[in-house]
């Protein structure tokens, strides 16, 4: 049956990433946003907004906020207070913000590569020092963690672990007790987390994200969590994401790191947020069910029809890690890819150690994006 999901959408048209930085004859399959309509209860109450006609300064959304701590019992069992939540414009703000918390020249900040290479920047921007941990690749191609190695790789100088789960761009939803390791080699070293968790939401059968700061008090009082809207439910554009900080003294040295930059989040970000939190659900179901088919389409068209590469499901996310080694197509195969297949996608080396050979490819998009995206990578691999 036909899906709400397959229409086409002119996305060029608009002050669009996506869909503007290639050639018109590239298919864009890069920059992690959806190609879907928002769900509808989402453009009707933004669309109610505007006809109001007034857009002053906004107060604090304090229905948002009950409405998250509603949420975060109901999908995870975790109790938070409203007080307990950091409103801002996204969640790279957020991490950024928790390094120039904790900034000590010279002190450090760990993370497992590959990752998303924002994370990258943070430590440098907060006059720290980067650390990395290495995942481990199984032989079927999903990532793990050697957790000696992990925990050799904490200095007496590391800070901070700045965790991705669901983990962007390998597509890991990390089990309870993969967590409760981090988490417990993290308090033995006295360490804070920072935990990106934005594609929470985006789950796929047979696994369950699990917030490492719902795992224990003593886990919460050391953990910032990040999360937000955005990827979700569509509604990036609107920059409305959100921190839980149960420790109110790192709350409080959070708040101060903003250094007079308030940043919080616009009024239309607000009420985008309410509207899908509350009303979202239905929309959400469908989409990850949808999603889920897109992922089964790569994997089986890469397995049987182009051997050449290789690729693990994700277990989250709407992100495929393609491993592009063995299919000839040199050191940089999503610039290759972009001139032999006109298929543009995110070049897995900029994603830092372990990247290098791989592309990461966005199936967040209409079904038939997704088959002639396959179909002129397999041409492309083959004719060579």
């Amino acid at each position: 049956m036909a899906s709400s999901f397959d229409q086409i959408i002119d996305r060029r048209s608009t002050e669009c990433i996506k869909w503007n930085v290639y050639d018109k004859d590239v298919l864009p399959m890069w920059v992690a946003d959806m190609d879907f309509r928002s769900p509808e209860a989402v453009i009707q109450a933004l669309r109610e907004r505007v006809d109001h006609g007034v857009f002053g300064y906004p107060g604090d959304p304090f229905k948002l906020r009950e409405t998250i701590v509603e949420r975060l019992y109901r999908l995870y069992d975790w109790k938070i207070s409203p007080e307990m939540i950091v409103f801002m414009p996204g969640v790279v703000t957020g991490f950024n913000l928790t390094c120039h918390a904790m900034a000590q020249p010279g002190k450090a900040i760990l993370m497992q590569v590959p990752v998303y290479f924002p994370f990258f920047g943070a430590p440098t921007n907060a006059g720290m020092v980067r650390q990395e941990y290495q995942l481990v690749q199984r032989a079927d191609g999903s990532y793990g963690i050697d957790f000696d190695a992990f925990e050799a790789s904490f200095t007496d100088d590391t800070r901070i672990f700045m965790l991705c789960n669901p983990h962007n761009p390998v597509g890991r939803v990390f089990k309870r007790d993969e967590l409760v390791k981090m988490a417990e080699i993290c308090l033995k070293h006295d360490v804070l987390i920072c935990s990106d968790e934005i594609h929470c939401d985006l789950i796929f059968k047979g696994h369950k994200h699990l917030p490492i700061a719902s795992l224990s008090p003593e886990v919460a009082r050391s953990t910032v969590t990040l999360m937000a809207p955005s990827k979700t439910f569509n509604i990036a554009g609107l920059e409305c994401s959100f921190a839980v900080v149960e420790n109110e003294a790192l709350r409080n040295k959070i708040q101060a790191a903003r250094q007079g930059m308030v940043g919080g989040v616009n009024l239309m970000g607000q009420v985008a947020a309410l509207a899908a939190y509350e009303d979202g659900q239905d929309w959400l179901s469908e989409v990850l069910v949808y999603l889920e088919k897109n992922r089964d389409l790569i994997c089986k068209t890469i397995t049987e029809e182009i051997p050449e590469l290789k690729v693990c499901a994700p277990e989250g996310t709407y992100l495929a890690w393609i491993d592009c080694r063995n299919a000839g197509l040199g050191d940089k195969p999503a610039e290759a890819l972009v001139k032999q297949a006109r298929v543009g996608m995110n070049e897995g080396a900029v994603f830092g150690k372990g990247g290098e050979g791989f592309v990461r490819m966005n199936f967040g998009c209409p079904t038939a994006y997704v088959e002639e995206s396959l179909k002129r990578i397999r041409q492309a691999v083959h004719e060579r």
